[in-house]
């Protein structure tokens, strides 16, 4: 990894070790932004930590394609996002809504640096492309805590609006949409979940892949999320909906989702009773609510498919009931 003796001296600062040794690669980041590393760490608490080495385009090479500084602006901005929510939301999660600990962090000249717990050594080392409905129960009990922590909190320095596919951060997957009448009810979709009586933080990116899972064969199979590029203000369907998107196919949504929600809902109430929320005493109102915007939070995402990957949202029977009952309701 490229990395220069002053920012290594600040790694091996942050985690006390003796000597940082970056040997090995995780993965690149989305885009070509930059890679994640685990670094070693001699003499320290920590065996190791994960380096997140954000290293973009500079801006000047984008300037002649539009679509493609807009791209760039938006993940830049994510990464600042992504930043603030380490520095002053992740030491708020506990073991229920579990996140990586934040041992460093910096931005300078469009470049980012995030030195994190490593959640493998930590007791999460596994992660999944299909599972059990065990495990998806688990990582709903992670959202459902996690919107109970950050129910009514502000998201000051996050986006706005959270998740990735929001309405007015793409504007172009927007305009490639076939159907005049989706793009007119758009902005309809968008103005009914943001005008919500019950927002919190949402992960804004809850997908299977995001997820950590404890050893197989754990008598309770924990989990911990990462990745908090697009995390802000919303309401807590907009991650569920997303999230059994990602691990369901259209013919299980149509099976499984009602028992899906009823485990979120209760987990969120049991939350918000274990937390003691001013909110907690009226959990039905919120459920009304949240239960009621679920069609609209799929068909939001929906909508973002069909204009970024049509291809794909095509064979997405499940997405298309859901902004059937949506489009229905106000016509």
């Amino acid at each position: 990894m490229p990395i220069d003796l002053q920012l290594n001296e600040r790694i091996r600062r942050a985690t006390g070790a003796s000597r940082v040794d970056l040997t090995d690669r995780v993965q690149a980041l989305w885009g070509g932004y930059g890679e994640l590393y685990r670094a070693q760490l001699a003499g320290a608490r920590l065996e190791s930590a994960i380096v997140k080495s954000v290293t973009p385009p500079r801006e000047r090479e984008l300037v002649h394609e539009p679509a493609k500084l807009r791209s760039h602006r938006r993940k830049l901005r994510s990464y600042a996002v992504e930043l603030a929510f380490y520095r002053e939301f992740a030491s708020r999660c506990d073991d229920a809504c579990r996140v990586p600990d934040f041992l460093y962090g910096e931005a300078h000249d469009e470049r980012f640096l995030f030195v994190l717990e490593d959640l493998d050594s930590a007791g999460f080392p596994e992660r999944r492309t299909h599972c059990a409905p065990h495990e998806i129960s688990a990582c709903l009990q992670w959202l459902a805590a996690f919107h109970a922590r950050f129910l009514g909190v502000a998201p000051e320095g996050l986006w706005k609006v959270g998740s990735y596919w929001h309405l007015g951060t793409r504007p172009d997957e927007l305009s490639r949409l076939r159907s005049s009448e989706l793009r007119r009810a758009a902005s309809v979709i968008d103005q009914r979940l943001n005008a919500a009586r019950f927002r919190s933080l949402v992960h804004g990116d809850a997908k299977l892949e995001n997820f950590c899972f404890a050893r197989s064969g754990a008598r309770n199979p924990g989990v911990a999320a990462v990745d908090f590029q697009y995390v802000g203000g919303g309401v807590g369907v907009k991650d569920v909906a997303y999230f059994l998107s990602s691990c369901l196919s259209p013919a299980e949504c149509d099976e499984h989702i009602p028992s899906y929600l009823d485990v979120y809902f209760e987990a969120l109430r049991s939350s918000l009773g274990s937390r003691e929320s001013p909110l907690a005493s009226e959990a039905d109102a919120l459920e009304r609510e949240w239960r009621a915007l679920f069609s609209w939070a799929w068909s939001d995402f929906y909508r973002f498919l069909l204009g970024w990957a049509p291809a794909y949202a095509v064979h997405d029977s499940y997405g298309q009931k859901q902004l059937e009952l949506v489009l229905g309701s106000f016509r």
